[in-house]
Formats: structure tokens, C-alpha cells, sequence
């Protein structure tokens, strides 16, 4: 499913940017969006936010809810 490479992908930039938070203390998306309150470093905050509550429901699926874009073949 799409929504899920974009939650993951965006998961992963927020776990990369607070790992240099955390090891370096930089905050990369503050450098580039001008600061942390700006709008719109607060707006990709919020994006990475919410994919990691999308990551969280991919936990809970049930694996027979993977779309691999083939027709399910008889045992």
C-alpha cells in the first residue's frame, strides 16, 4: 500500500533527524525550514507525527492484509 512507504519513509526521516538531535544536537529540519516554530518545519513535525501513528497500525495488521498485486493462487 502507498500510505504505508510514505508513513515509513517519513518515519524514518523523523528517526534520522532525532538521532542528530540526540547524538549531535542538531536538528536538521529546524536548519533547513528556518527554526523550529516556523511553519513549516512545524508542519513536517506534524507529518512525521502522524506516520509514525500510521507505522504503529502496520504492527497490528494481520499479514493476509498485504496487497503484493497478485491474484491469490488455491493451496
Amino acid at each position: 500500500m502507498i500510505i504505508d512507504k510514505i508513513a515509513l519513509a517519513l518515519a524514518i526521516i523523523g528517526a534520522l533527524n532525532w538521532g542528530g538531535i540526540g547524538l549531535f544536537g542538531f536538528d536538521t529540519v529546524a536548519f533547513l525550514c528556518g527554526g523550529q516554530m516556523a511553519v513549516l518545519s512545524r508542519v513536517i513535525y506534524a507529518l512525521v507525527g502522524l506516520a509514525g501513528l500510521w507505522c504503529v497500525t502496520m504492527l497490528f495488521r494481520s499479514s493476509g492484509e498485504e496487497d503484493t498485486g497478485r491474484a491469490p493462487h488455491a493451496a
